[in-house]
């Protein structure tokens, strides 16, 4: 799928600027938990937006891909559970699954890019 590294890269793109604008309401418009919660999600929205845009942009190879997959599924439901929280009232009990699939895909850029 030759369009899909520059699809993972767009979404990186995407995943920092929310990231600026929901750390700003974190620390302008929220209170407590609600401001904390936000803040977290806007933190590693942007670091692992960052990580999608410059890993990712010229990626090759299965395991580079599956990675990215995965990193951005994490960030769907790691940041995406926290906002859930603090806009809709939602549980964060998908939080931690998308914390394990970031750390997953952490790994498997560490081993992608030892075989190169």
């Amino acid at each position: 799928m030759p369009g899909l590294p520059r699809l993972f890269a767009a979404f990186g793109a995407l995943a920092c600027g929310l990231a600026v604008a929901l750390g700003a309401y974190a620390s302008h418009g929220l209170e407590g938990e609600a401001a904390g919660r936000a803040g977290l999600a806007a933190l590693f929205a942007f670091g692992h937006g960052l990580a999608l845009q410059l890993l990712v942009r010229e990626a090759s190879g299965r395991l580079r891909l599956a990675a990215a997959g995965a990193m951005l599924a994490g960030l769907l439901l790691f940041a995406g559970s926290l906002c859930g929280a603090v806009f809709l009232g939602w549980p964060t009990r998908l939080a931690p699954a998308g914390g394990l699939l970031l750390i997953a895909s952490w790994l498997m850029f560490a081993v992608d890019t030892l075989r190169r």
